[in-house]
């Protein structure tokens, strides 16, 4: 965007991996949801497309903030007027710099791991994200450890009863039969996601795409296995691990804190992110958020003069709307980008900039276990409190339908399967409409909603 603002200005993009990610494919499915694919592309793909803009491939040594200078590590400085640092997040790894532990996040961690696999009997997956969802349904011939911190599967994205839904497609390869469609309705009163020496490389790359895992021969060993032998421990963690390369068994001993003790090829660490802040840190007085991202205000302004953030590595800190929330994924990612660079040119022409409508309203599409999965708003009633209900339609291996309610009005909803609500779902969240007098009609499957309100 920047480079189609100013043509007659020279833009750089400073990155340390020789290729980068296009966004392809682009599909504006709603308003406020998007689809679309993450592309690996040459650095050369983009300057052939916009002639002002230089592909510098290399890391940042240092930021300083006062001069206006960016020092690269081959030994290079570079004086900006304006700079937007998008360095994303990297893995939250539970052992750091240890070959048995790998953290996928970018391509080429993702490319240790295929390697690592398909020497492998037995991986020990930690964490309960999307990755480690994606991960341990696309995984064959290998036996699978999946340790859960939490009470269900996928609970950053998912309740309980979604998890229900869900895990059928974990143990079972045959097309489940659809039954009867069941809705229900509760109340939450009083009820409380290159072999290297090192794992975790200083070199990060660009974060996985929302279909990382395509193209990946994610099999093990045991190849005559149609699914994997799985085993689910949920409300455990690891309480140890003790890593014996040269062991006739395993090279790796992991413990729960079920006291359960098993041998491993190795842990897959997929125990979410962090912002990528340490390159900037060092003398600049950055305002840094809760969660350790750089915070930015409504205009992607950091706390430092010419210096925006978008992404992964900021913080957003400016009042939210109510049905909005911050979460380090690919939409979010490309959203702030593309408004981060609109501010910066707003700000250059001295002209003024709305709040982008991206921002209006949570929205997320995506595929879990070969379902579409929409989530909307505060799809997991997010900072509701008790003072909230729940509606929900299942048919089993078909569909999963839940709305957040709250005195008559849908804050958020969670869609799995092809329902085709995310549109009228997004309409009733934004425009706050009183729906209490149609009751559980709302999700009535012999009521055509989407022509009731359009």
């Amino acid at each position: 965007k920047l480079a189609m603002e100013f043509p007659s200005e020279d833009i750089f993009l400073m990155t340390a991996s020789p290729v980068i990610k296009a966004i392809t494919n682009f599909k504006q499915v709603s308003k406020t949801l998007e689809e679309f694919d993450v592309e690996e592309q040459p650095s050369s793909s983009l300057e052939k497309r916009y002639p002002n803009i230089k592909v510098i491939q290399s890391g940042v040594k240092q930021l300083k903030s006062d001069d206006h200078k960016i020092f690269t590590e081959d030994g290079k400085e570079y004086i900006y007027e304006k700079l937007c640092l998008c360095a994303g997040a990297k893995p939250k790894l539970i052992f750091e710099g240890n070959p048995y532990v790998l953290g996928i996040r970018d391509t080429d961690s993702a490319q240790a791991f295929q390697k690592n696999l398909a020497q492998a009997e037995r991986i020990v997956v930690v964490g309960n994200g999307g990755i480690a969802l994606e991960l341990v349904y696309e995984i064959q011939g290998c036996e699978v450890i999946w340790a859960i911190k939490d009470k269900a599967i996928g609970n950053t994205f998912f309740d309980a009863g979604a998890a229900e839904f869900l895990i059928p497609k974990l143990t079972a390869e045959k097309q489940e039969t659809p039954i009867e469609c069941k809705r229900t309705k509760y109340t939450m009163e009083g009820s409380e996601e290159k072999e290297r020496s090192l794992a975790a490389s200083d070199k990060l790359g660009s974060a996985l795409g929302p279909d990382w895992h395509e193209g990946l021969h994610l099999k093990g060993t045991k190849e005559v296995w149609s699914q994997p032998c799985l085993h689910i421990y949920l409300n455990v963690a690891l309480s140890g691990a003790k890593f014996s390369p040269f062991s006739v068994l395993w090279p790796v001993y992991v413990e729960l804190t079920n006291g359960k003790i098993y041998g491993c090829d190795f842990i897959v660490s997929a125990t979410g992110v962090v912002p990528n802040v340490k390159p900037f840190l060092d003398g600049n007085n950055f305002a840094v958020g809760e969660d350790g991202g750089l915070k930015v205000d409504k205009h992607m302004h950091t706390s430092l003069p010419d210096i925006y953030a978008a992404g992964d590595i900021c913080t957003a800190s400016w009042e939210p709307s109510p049905v909005w929330h911050q979460m380090r994924l690919w939409t979010q990612a490309r959203q702030m980008g593309w408004y981060a660079a609109k501010c910066m040119a707003a700000d250059t022409l001295g002209e003024s900039t709305d709040m982008d409508f991206s921002f209006e309203l949570f929205a997320h599409v995506t595929k879990f276990f070969n379902y579409k999965v929409v989530v909307l708003g505060k799809y997991n009633a997010q900072g509701l409190g008790l003072d909230h209900e729940l509606m929900l339609r299942c048919t089993k291996g078909q569909e999963y339908v839940k709305v957040v309610m709250q005195n008559g009005r849908m804050m958020g909803a969670v869609l799995i399967g092809e329902t085709d609500l995310e549109e009228t779902f997004e309409n009733l969240i934004l425009n706050q409409m009183d729906l209490s007098a149609y009751g559980e009609d709302l999700l009535n499957p012999d009521i055509d909603i989407e022509d009731y309100f359009d």
